[in-house]
């Protein structure tokens, strides 16, 4: 993430637990990030931190910031409340505090309070607290940014946007490639592929709560969205994108059209193993296998690893290779060798992104 912000904005962040903070960040350095950003879940303004008792304290961090300067009365919130070894009894008695603090200042403002929309807010406030301090933020981001706005159907276990973004990034996938997702489901691995391939923005096709700010530039974000619609080139090698289930295939064929990004990728109906889809020497094959909790599923699958290894070395040699799953047990089963293993979280589960070099044999050492 770290890398993603200097390249999006030329400035170097800081890496918290979980985060990773910028100082002194313009209103077009947030305009960007939001559009730009494949692997962020929101851009966060710091609006005020303090330490913290009770929640009185908290009450006065919030009152001393001046909402009615950031958004309208007419505008409806809400708050969320976060913490890692707070001693407060109630979170949301503390979040309680932080609304009243909000309607108080507008009311000794305007004589009068903006509306709590729990479900469908204008404006989002995120609160965080730790044992001694209490951050209060300002989400300009809105839905969270792995909601690009494409994706209106989805598999049984589909993957965060962001994650699959990550995913690519992270076994080195930057569209000059080709590409294929075996096991595509929805096809949100194979569509954030052809994003990244044709330099489009990962937010192109939505709307953000910056929008909503009394201080919201429009002429600086008509510039900054023209400019990435500019950007954006023909995918340069072939996506390919394979699913057993033809109902899926046509669920992410759809996706991919919403995206933009329709007339990129190739999707078949298609059961993995299959024979290499395209004549590239090298490329990238990288999906998210199903994975059982439940006894007899997980035996299923794995029954299905020699067949998958079989097909690497015989079809995609001089390929990257990557598989994220739960499955610990895959590259034991699969007889190979991974040259990474990288831990990672879907939801609450721990999961790993293997990534194997299937070696070409005329690249395989020759006894002299």
């Amino acid at each position: 993430m770290r890398a993603e912000i200097a390249s999006i904005i030329g400035k170097n962040a800081v890496i918290g637990n979980g985060f990773v903070r910028l100082e002194n960040a313009s209103l077009e350095d947030i305009y960007r990030l939001n559009l730009h950003a494949r692997t962020a879940s929101r851009v966060l303004l710091q609006m005020a931190k303090g330490a913290y008792r009770d929640e009185d304290d908290i009450y006065r961090v919030a009152r001393n910031v001046a909402w009615f300067l950031w958004f309208s009365v007419k505008r409806s919130f809400k708050i969320s409340i976060e913490s890692t070894g707070s001693h407060l009894k109630s979170l949301n008695f503390a979040a309680l505090r932080v609304k009243d603090a909000v309607c108080d200042c507008f009311r000794e403002e305007y004589n009068e309070r903006p509306s709590v929309d729990k479900d469908n807010p204008d404006i989002k406030i995120a609160v965080f607290l730790d044992k001694k301090s209490v951050a209060i933020y300002l989400d300009t981001s809105g839905e969270p940014l792995f909601k690009r706005g494409y994706r209106q159907g989805q598999g049984v276990a589909p993957l965060r946007e962001n994650l699959a973004a990550g995913l690519l990034l992270l076994a080195g996938f930057d569209g000059s490639q080709a590409f294929f997702d075996p096991m595509a489901g929805s096809g949100t691995i194979a569509i954030e592929a052809a994003l990244i391939a044709k330099n489009q923005a990962a937010g192109l096709n939505r709307e953000f709560a910056f929008q909503k700010l009394n201080n919201f530039q429009a002429a600086c974000w008509q510039k900054i969205h023209t400019q990435a619609e500019q950007a954006i080139i023909n995918a340069p090698h072939k996506i390919m994108a394979f699913d057993k289930d033809k109902k899926i295939i046509q669920i992410a064929q759809q996706n991919a059209e919403n995206a933009g990004v329709a007339k990129d990728i190739h999707f078949q109906a298609a059961h993995f193993p299959t024979d290499k889809p395209c004549h590239d020497d090298n490329g990238l094959l990288l999906c998210n296998p199903p994975y059982g909790e439940r006894l007899e599923t997980q035996n299923m699958v794995q029954s299905q690893y020699p067949q998958w290894a079989t097909c690497l070395k015989q079809q995609f040699s001089g390929w990257t290779v990557g598989f994220f799953t739960a499955d610990r047990e895959l590259p034991k089963i699969i007889r190979l060798l991974p040259k990474r293993k990288i831990p990672l979280y879907n939801g609450k589960l721990d999961c790993r992104l293997f990534l194997f070099d299937m070696v070409s044999g005329s690249n395989r050492r020759q006894k002299v």
